[in-house]
């Protein structure tokens, strides 16, 4: 596709420069699978591995299915369309619904299953484990994700952690996937301050912030990095990447990879998981681990001195 055909594209409501030198395509990399030295160098050098055609189709259907019957259940589609359609009767679908995926064992068998384990075994070359906490997304007509890295949000354990975003259909352009910042993982120091921060630890010593966080439970900063991807870009340079996805890709990068999504200008609603691998020898962040875990709640809640 080329970016000179593009319709016009918005990023948290803003319009994207879509010009060849600020928006570009993802590499794939699936003629790398049997090659994990080559996907550690591919990873390493663009930040991303992007895989089509991975997952059996039939699996991620299932998935699929199961996931829109409970948004439908709960109200959020179109009862007059057909539920695989996934149209929604609301302009502002839930963007977070932990009961779509939690537990739900289609999605399971998607992102926990042989074909993903076995795909990080062998990038991370050895035995590997998973947050066993699913961030399963249903986005509707609306605004993106804002600008990120997953870092603040999970970075308790290795660092040396990989997301990976699963979209359950396909997904264009106009209704919500993801994008990241070309060669952002390269330029960590120019937010190191952003990146050392945490998002569930507060400091003791400013009253306000033990109400906000440990008393409200709430967070002692938002976790994005910037709501305006226009600026943004031209700040750090690189183009935006992304694709139209289809159904049994995926997606997998760094903590440190900064991320967004396109805003989803359809009445279809954008469905996807992302889920994080690592080594196991190596430390988890004990909030997404366990069959309760703490997540984002008051038990995860870390006071410090500052």
């Amino acid at each position: 596709m080329s970016t000179s055909t593009l319709p016009t594209l918005t990023a948290h409501g803003l319009n994207l420069d879509t010009s060849d030198e600020a928006f570009g395509f993802l590499r794939s990399s699936e003629h790398l699978l049997h090659d994990p030295e080559a996907l550690r160098t591919r990873l390493q050098d663009d930040g991303y591995l992007f895989i089509r055609n991975f997952l059996p189709q039939d699996i991620v259907q299932t998935a699929r299915l199961s996931i829109l019957q409970r948004l439908s259940a709960a109200g959020h589609l179109d009862p007059n369309a057909p539920l695989e359609a996934g149209v929604t009767n609301k302009d502002d679908a839930p963007k977070f619904m932990p009961s779509l995926a939690n537990p739900n064992r289609d999605v399971e068998r998607v992102v926990f299953g042989p074909e993903l384990l076995g795909f990080y075994q062998r990038l991370f070359g050895g035995p590997i484990r998973h947050f066993d906490y699913i961030w399963a997304r249903s986005l509707g007509r609306g605004h993106g994700t804002p600008a990120h890295c997953d870092l603040v949000y999970m970075g308790r354990g290795t660092h040396r952690l990989l997301t990976c975003w699963v979209p359950y259909g396909e997904v264009p352009l106009e209704q919500s996937p993801l994008m990241l910042l070309e060669d952002s993982h390269k330029k960590s120091e120019r937010i190191k301050k952003y990146l050392e921060s945490d998002v569930d630890t507060y400091c003791e010593n400013r009253p306000k912030e033990v109400q906000k966080v440990k008393v409200d439970g709430g967070w002692s900063h938002p976790g994005w990095l910037s709501k305006n991807c226009v600026t943004l870009r031209e700040k750090f340079g690189g183009r935006w990447l992304t694709a139209h996805f289809q159904p049994g890709d995926f997606l997998t990068f760094p903590m440190h990879m900064i991320h967004a999504s396109l805003d989803n200008a359809t009445d279809k609603v954008r469905l996807s998981t992302d889920t994080r691998y690592q080594l196991a020898s190596e430390p988890i962040d004990e909030r997404w681990i366990g069959d309760n875990p703490a997540l984002h709640g008051k038990a995860g809640k870390r006071g410090r001195i500052c």
